[in-house]
């Protein structure tokens, strides 16, 4: 359903740290007319852990105003609270996204049928699709490949965000996926990785560099996806001092920077994150100038 370079956005905020709404929506149409394929609309580049409901509920609708069905709108509404999950999910419908992704429970690290229950309970809520979210390194609990192919037998769950530093995951959730004529598609949930994946077969990437670099990140996933892997490379080797450096403290803090830097959001990012060191500043402005290299126009996927 959902396929390409998908920027999982980041929510601007003013110094004081309230959400800005004008810069949300003028990052939207950048993504719009860059040629993103679909738009995250609070995951945890997001900031969806320090936004209250109102506020993420909020960034949901605002996202899919401004879209205006051009592209996707995927709203994460995910929770370590099975009820908490549901209600979001809940939101997002009447908000008329066009689908979730939910990022596995964290902190309290259910056991595999506690992660199978969880996302069975809020299919059986919602009735939406959905996209599940494997990140080990956040959430201390990883959705094993057995459990995602359990979960695919679920119509409306319809992939998976793979982000557990292991590539082979994705040939090994579509072989599980096929042994029991399930469907779920997979995207890579690392962009340092995002071309390996596609390759295996995944079918794009849910991206912090799109953030920056969306029209080279979209133009790289359609040549993927489209065979070319050798006109895909040679755009990822533009991208690859920003596929690392935009974790050189945790996310979303330089990604924040950097479009600060670049006069497209205000400078607020909320505690318990802070400000990006004055010394990783020129470091990604050079990686970013890297990345301009490109200028071959975005590849439509067909």
């Amino acid at each position: 359903m959902f396929h390409g370079s998908m920027v999982a956005l980041v929510t601007p905020m003013d110094p004081t740290g309230a959400v800005d709404f004008q810069s949300l929506r003028d990052l939207v149409e950048w993504h719009v007319e860059e040629g993103t394929h679909a738009i995250v609309a609070v995951g945890t580049t997001g900031e969806s852990a320090t936004l209250d409901v109102a506020e993420h509920v909020a960034v949901i609708r605002t996202v899919v105003e401004q879209a205006r069905g051009r592209v996707p709108v995927i709203a994460g509404t995910g929770a370590n609270s099975t009820a908490e999950a549901i209600e979001l999910t809940r939101a997002a419908i009447e908000a008329r996204a066009d689908a979730a992704l939910l990022v596995s429970p964290y902190y309290n690290r259910p056991t595999q049928e506690g992660l199978y229950r969880h996302y069975g309970a809020i299919a059986d809520a919602c009735h939406f699709p959905m996209i599940l979210y494997n990140v080990p390194g956040r959430t201390s609990g990883d959705l094993l490949p057995e459990t995602a192919a359990r979960l695919a037998t679920r119509s409306c769950i319809v992939g998976i965000k793979e982000a557990s530093g292991r590539v082979d995951r994705v040939g090994e959730i579509l072989r599980l996926c096929e042994d029991q004529d399930a469907s779920l598609e997979v995207y890579s949930g690392d962009d340092g990785a995002a071309l390996a994946a596609m390759a295996l077969g995944a079918r794009g990437v849910i991206s912090v560099t799109a953030n920056v670099a969306p029209r080279a990140m979209a133009s790289m996933v359609s040549l993927a996806l489209e065979g070319d892997f050798a006109a895909a490379r040679e755009i990822n080797r533009r991208l690859v001092l920003l596929h690392r450096d935009l974790f050189v403290e945790s996310n979303p803090i330089p990604v924040k920077w950097l479009l600060q830097d670049m006069h497209k959001i205000p400078a607020g990012i909320r505690l318990p994150l802070t400000p990006l060191p004055e010394g990783f500043y020129g470091r990604l402005r050079e990686a970013l100038k890297e990345a301009r290299t490109f200028s071959t126009p975005v590849s439509p996927i067909s």
